[in-house]
């Protein structure tokens, strides 16, 4: 077995430890992201039922410009250079629009990616090296939500920073609330956010469409899924059986969010470091939410975290929103 080093490895054990012994029992969505996962999740952003990703980079490619333009010049000081910062960065395949917008707007661009997997850093890094002269990138291994990071700017310069994907669904409004104002304390009054968000059900968007979105027909979510539980028998010698265990993905109607779960298919005692945690049939793991905003909900989600919206973007078809909003 390869482990973890000791610091990660003791947060995973505590994360597990934690998770499994509440009710009901729950993993959080951060244990996705090992080597493998991350290599599954870009695979799921190209599936054809997870419209996210596509939609989101249409949006990107058809304002860009617009996009740097409002963050440079929404304030009523002189239009400034931007650095990026992207929280949850992952290998940046959309952020390279940005980018490259970025450079020929003005010639050279500081990008500072945080993530928890190394290697799709190093992806993202040798990427864009290779396709985006003109980028300096300063990678940053770190779990956001747990350990600090860092902005750099150069003199002048003014910070947008990317929080996209929708990653923000995947914690509850109080945890999102909590991750804005850190970032918040980050930026500077007239700095600017950039968050991608999913939105919810409408008359042009179906729950069918979100559901198959996380329980695709090539079974990759599936996987990605069960993945954790791999993770957990690698680093922490855990005994989850995984084809006693399946993916779930349900629509919660009343708290607006998809949810992943991990269902026992039968009665099972799962070990991990001298603890035994036994799961009836039909028990489940909680391993992920992915909520869906509505226009008062995302109203709210910037009040509480001191940020004023300046601009949105959205696709033809309303499933998706794009939001820059100014640091106050």
């Amino acid at each position: 077995m390869t482990e973890a080093p000791d610091a990660l490895r003791e947060a995973i054990l505590r994360e597990t430890l934690n998770g499994l012994t509440a009710t009901p029992r729950t993993l959080s969505p951060w244990l996705f992201y090992d080597e493998q996962g991350s290599q599954l999740f870009e695979q799921i952003t190209e599936l054809p039922e997870y419209y996210l990703t596509r939609t989101e980079r249409a949006i990107f490619t058809a304002n860009a410009n617009e996009i740097l333009a409002a963050a440079s010049n929404h304030t009523s000081k002189p239009p400034a250079r931007l650095t990026l910062l992207e929280l949850g960065a992952g290998s940046a395949t959309k952020t390279g629009i940005l980018l490259q917008a970025a450079v020929a707007r003005q010639g050279s661009v500081l990008y500072q990616p945080i993530d928890v997997s190394a290697s799709a850093l190093d992806e993202a890094a040798s990427s864009i090296a290779a396709h985006i002269p003109g980028v300096l990138v300063e990678p940053q291994v770190a779990n956001y939500l747990t350990e600090p990071f860092t902005l750099t700017r150069l003199p002048g310069e003014r910070a947008l920073a990317l929080y996209i994907g929708s990653s923000i669904g995947n914690f509850s409004p109080q945890e999102a609330t909590a991750i804005l104002r850190n970032l918040r304390d980050h930026l500077e009054p007239g700095d600017s956010l950039l968050l991608g968000t999913d939105l919810a059900p409408s008359a042009q968007k179906s729950i069918a469409t979100l559901e198959a979105a996380y329980d695709d027909a090539a079974g990759v979510t599936a996987a990605f899924n069960k993945n954790v539980l791999t993770r957990l028998n690698r680093e922490l010698d855990a005994d989850f059986n995984l084809d006693r265990f399946a993916h779930r993905a349900r629509w919660n109607a009343t708290e607006s969010r998809i949810e992943m779960h991990l269902e026992s298919l039968a009665p099972q005692t799962i070990h991990i470091e001298g603890q035994s945690f036994h799961f009836n049939q039909g028990e489940t793991i909680h391993t992920e939410n992915s909520y869906k905003f509505t226009d008062a909900a995302l109203s709210a989600l910037f009040a509480s975290a001191s940020f004023k919206p300046q601009r949105t973007w959205h696709d033809p078809a309303h499933s998706f929103a794009v939001t820059l909003a100014e640091a106050i």
